[in-house]
C-alpha cells in the first residue's frame, strides 16, 4: 500500500507525467452514480423543453385562440353615441348603430358571439319590470339590427329581470322576498320576446330555481327548438359585480344583496347540483360566475359533465387588471393574456370577457407572425 503515488493513473488515461487533468472521454452508455438515480436529475431535465419558442409552443398543453372568446356589450339609447363606464376603464356603452359596428369588429377579429346588456332609462323601471317584455326594448333592437347586417355572429341575451326592476333584483320583489314562481312566469315573457328578435342563445342568469325547464318548455311550444340556452348555474352572490351594475345603471337602485338566490362563496357542491339540475332541464351549455375567483368550480364542472362549460371574467377582475396596470404593478396584456389562459386550462371551452376585443386581436397579431 506504501507504493509510490506517482505510478497511480489519476487522469484515466493520460501519461502518469502529464500536470494537466483531461475530460474523460464521454460514453455512450450512461452510468448511474451513487448520488443521481435513473428517473431524476441529471437525466430528467425539465428545461429542456422550454429551452426555445419552438419547442414551448410543441409542448404546450392548452391554447387559446379568438373561437374562445364572448365580447359583452353594452347598449343605451341614442344614435352615434358612446359613453364611458367610469369604473371599467376602456369599456363603453354604445348606441344601437355602433353595437353593430361593433359587431363586425367582432367577426373581422374571428370573436364567435356577443352578450348584448341594456343600460336602460331609470323612467322605463317597474316593479314588475315590464320593459322586459317590451318587444322594441333596447337589446331586441340591437339584436334586430345585427342580424338585418347578416353577420356570422351569435347573439346571447341575458335572461333575467335585474336592469329592468326599480329595486335592482333579478326577480320581482313583493314585500321582502323575492318569489320565485311568480318571476318564473315573468322570465318566459321575457324569453319569448328575446326568441322571437333573433337572440342565438338566451342566458339566465336569475338564479330562480327551475326556470331552465319553464323557458325550456315555452320555446319549444312557441317553435323556437333551435334557440340554445346557456344557463348560468353556479352563479355566486359576489362582490366582483359592482363595475356590472354601474354599467347597466342598476347599482343605484339595488335594495339588499341578492344571497337569496345567488350561492354561497363558501360551496362547491350544491355548485354541482345546480349545473346537474339545469343540464336535466334543457341546457345546452352552462356557465360559472364570477371567474378566476371559482376556478375549482369550472374545473369540477368541465371534468364531471360532457357538457360545454363556459366561465364569465366579471367587470370586478377585468377592474383589478386594467386599474394595476394604469398604476404600473402589472404588465396589462400578459396579465391580461395569462388570465384568460387560466380560464382554457380549467376547462372553460368559452370566456365571457371585456377583454375579448384586445385579446382577439393580440392573437392574431401572434398568428400572422408564426408565433
Amino acid at each position: 500500500m506504501g507504493g509510490d503515488l506517482r505510478a497511480v493513473d489519476w487522469t484515466f488515461g493520460m501519461p502518469p507525467q502529464s500536470k494537466k487533468p483531461q475530460r474523460a472521454a464521454r460514453s455512450p452508455i450512461a452510468r448511474p452514480t451513487e448520488t443521481h438515480s435513473p428517473g431524476s436529475f441529471p437525466a430528467i431535465r425539465m428545461r429542456r423543453n422550454r429551452k426555445a419558442a419552438w419547442t414551448r409552443r410543441l409542448v404546450s398543453e392548452h391554447a387559446l385562440t379568438p373561437n374562445d372568446l364572448i365580447w359583452p356589450m353594452f347598449v343605451i339609447e341614442g344614435k352615434a353615441k358612446r359613453t364611458a363606464v367610469v369604473s371599467m376603464p376602456g369599456v363603453e356603452r354604445l348606441s344601437v348603430d355602433l353595437i353593430v359596428e361593433a359587431a363586425r369588429e367582432a367577426v373581422a377579429l374571428g370573436i364567435p358571439a356577443i352578450a348584448l346588456f341594456p343600460y336602460t332609462d331609470p323612467k322605463l323601471r317597474t316593479d314588475d319590470a315590464r320593459e322586459a317584455f317590451n318587444p322594441n326594448n333596447l337589446v331586441c333592437r340591437a339584436t334586430r339590427a345585427i342580424k338585418k347586417a347578416k353577420l356570422d355572429l351569435g347573439i346571447i341575451l341575458d335572461v333575467a329581470l335585474d336592469p329592468y326592476t326599480s329595486h335592482g333584483h333579478d326577480g320581482l320583489l313583493i314585500g321582502d322576498e323575492i318569489v320565485n314562481d311568480a318571476t318564473l312566469e315573468a322570465l318566459v315573457r321575457q324569453s319569448l320576446v328575446q326568441a322571437e328578435a333573433g337572440a342565438d342563445i338566451l342566458a339566465p342568469s336569475d338564479m330562480m330555481d327551475g326556470r331552465i325547464g319553464v323557458i325550456r318548455a315555452a320555446l319549444e311550444a312557441a317553435d323556437f327548438r333551435d334557440t340554445q340556452l346557456v344557463s348560468y348555474a353556479a352563479k355566486y352572490a359576489s362582490a366582483f359585480y359592482g363595475p356590472f351594475r354601474d354599467a347597466v345603471g342598476s347599482s343605484g337602485f339595488l335594495k339588499g344583496d341578492k344571497r337569496t338566490y345567488q350561492m354561497d362563496p363558501a360551496n362547491t357542491d350544491e355548485a354541482m347540483r345546480e349545473v346537474a339540475l339545469d343540464i336535466a332541464e334543457g341546457a345546452d351549455m352552462v356557465m360559472v360566475k364570477p371567474g378566476m375567483p371559482y376556478l375549482d368550480i369550472v374545473r369540477r364542472v368541465s371534468e364531471t359533465y360532457a357538457v360545454p362549460t363556459l366561465a364569465y371574467q366579471v367587470s370586478g377582475e377585468y377592474a383589478m387588471i386594467t386599474s394595476a396596470a394604469s398604476q404600473g404593478v402589472l404588465d396589462h396584456d400578459k396579465a391580461m393574456m395569462e388570465s384568460l389562459l387560466a380560464f382554457k386550462r380549467a376547462g372553460a371551452c368559452g370566456i365571457l370577457t371585456y377583454f375579448a376585443p384586445r385579446a382577439a386581436r393580440l392573437l392574431r397579431e401572434a398568428s400572422a407572425n408564426g408565433a
